[in-house]
């Protein structure tokens, strides 16, 4: 017999997240553009990030037909939040009058720069980075490269930056609930063995 699944958080209603989602309100809005392949991902956190927020947005593909308008909204000015070498750090960027609109591309590496190719609209768009020296809460799989982080803690880093002193960290807490339930999952052993200080 299937498990039933909650409609909203599309986990198992003996684990549904929606208790810990919060509903947050920010200047900024979040646009993620989500890789289709992300989408069956078990902590799929991009979901969760536009979940708790009032000001932002999912969009599954891979040609984002569109775009061009959203881009150009006067109300907003219009970042996307991706390494480069002409990538501005995000706290010197945040001081201009208008919200910005903060573009996240949501999937691997090599993903999110295919979604960058096929969108040249994005490639146009400044480049916006978060601090190099921060350090992932998923704990159960090991980052590609320093700094990395998965895309909800991205997104909470950045609000955190655009608008403080107004703190995101709400946001995080169905995430560390899924990575603590992955973690009871598989035992606190297995755990030790595989993943714990395993730099």
């Amino acid at each position: 017999m299937p498990r039933l699944q909650c409609p909203r958080c599309l986990r198992p209603e003996t684990h549904c997240l929606c208790p810990l989602i919060p509903c947050l309100s920010s200047r900024t809005r979040v646009l993620v553009l989500q890789h289709p392949s992300e989408v069956g991902h078990a902590l799929n956190t991009a979901r969760l990030a536009t979940m708790g927020l009032e000001n932002a947005e999912l969009r599954v593909g891979e040609v984002f037909e569109d775009l061009q308008g959203v881009l150009s909204d006067p109300n907003y000015r219009a970042c996307l939040l991706f390494p480069g070498e002409d990538a501005s750090p995000l706290a010197e960027v945040s001081s201009d009058l208008r919200p910005m609109l903060l573009i996240v591309p949501d999937g691997t590496w090599r993903k999110a720069r295919k979604l960058l190719h096929l969108n040249p609209a994005l490639a146009d768009l400044p480049r916006v980075t978060l601090p190099s020296n921060l350090q992932s809460r998923y704990r159960l799989r090991k980052a590609p490269m320093a700094g990395a982080l998965s895309t909800i803690e991205a997104i909470a880093t950045a609000l955190d930056i655009l608008e403080a002193p107004a703190r995101f960290d709400a946001l995080l807490r169905p995430f560390e609930a899924l990575i603590e339930g992955q973690i009871v999952a598989m035992g606190e052993e297995t755990f030790q063995r595989n993943h714990a200080g395993g730099e």
